[in-house]
């Protein structure tokens, strides 16, 4: 359970995301879907309830350690260093791997120039994956929008999660990036990744997703699979606009 003042964001939700398994977060404005991924990904921390990966305790809070424990995310609005290159941008998310000192770095000391050449190696491959590779070397703050959506998933990727959160990755695409999207989320998921997905377009939603929950008012409203949320008459009335 999380709380704002009267307000309850979270309240009682009961989420389990499955590698290999790509789940939906669906409900209207307000319900507690960003709020939930932010409890997850360490920036808020509940009152009550607990979480666990494979089993064992995840701490609340603590963001910054995430990666550690295999969980990435992306963000409504994309974070970017704008006058960094894309690779560049992308190579920030596998800095947790890294060993380098921060003296080595410092003195460009071998182990330092190594690191950083396998890191832009990997940062290549995933924005390879997400069809931007063509991009690395333009400024960050030069991209369209869509452009900086996959910009955001490749950065997530080269954290190499057990699971990764994509909070409205489809908002400000045009209907073929939002094939091309569902097509990257399904092969991230077929790669044995877990996939939390908070999204408005219920159709990318029902086209992928293995398991989708419906909340409103940080409540469970609803879950199933794509087929019975469908035909779900209290789904269909208060968000689906049946």
């Amino acid at each position: 359970m999380l709380t704002f003042g009267a307000l309850r964001a979270i309240d009682g939700l009961d989420l389990a995301v499955e590698s290999g398994r790509v789940h939906g977060l669906i409900g209207p404005n307000g319900s507690g879907k960003t709020t939930t991924l932010n409890v997850i990904s360490g920036y808020y921390t509940a009152q009550q309830g607990r979480m666990t990966l494979a089993g064992a305790p995840l701490p609340f809070g603590r963001p910054h350690l995430r990666a550690e424990f295999g969980v990435a995310r992306t963000f409504q609005t994309p974070r970017v260093v704008g006058e960094a290159t894309v690779i560049q941008n992308v190579m920030i998310g596998g800095t947790i791997n890294g060993r380098t000192t921060f003296a080595e770095a410092m003195l460009s000391l071998p182990r330092h120039w190594r690191e950083e050449k396998a890191l832009a190696h990997h940062a290549h491959a995933a924005l390879e994956s997400v069809g931007i590779a063509s991009l690395a070397h333009v400024h960050a703050d030069r991209l369209q929008h869509s452009e900086l959506r996959f910009m955001e998933i490749a950065r997530a990727l080269m954290a190499r999660p057990a699971f990764l959160l994509l909070d409205e990755p489809a908002a400000g695409l045009s209907p073929d990036e939002i094939v091309r999207l569902g097509q990257l989320i399904a092969a991230i998921s077929d790669q044995g990744t877990g996939v939390l997905l908070v999204e408005h377009h219920a159709d990318l939603i029902f086209d992928i997703c293995d398991h989708v929950t419906v909340v409103n008012l940080g409540k469970v409203l609803a879950e199933g699979t794509p087929e019975d949320i469908r035909v779900h008459k209290e789904v269909v009335s208060a968000y689906l606009g049946g």
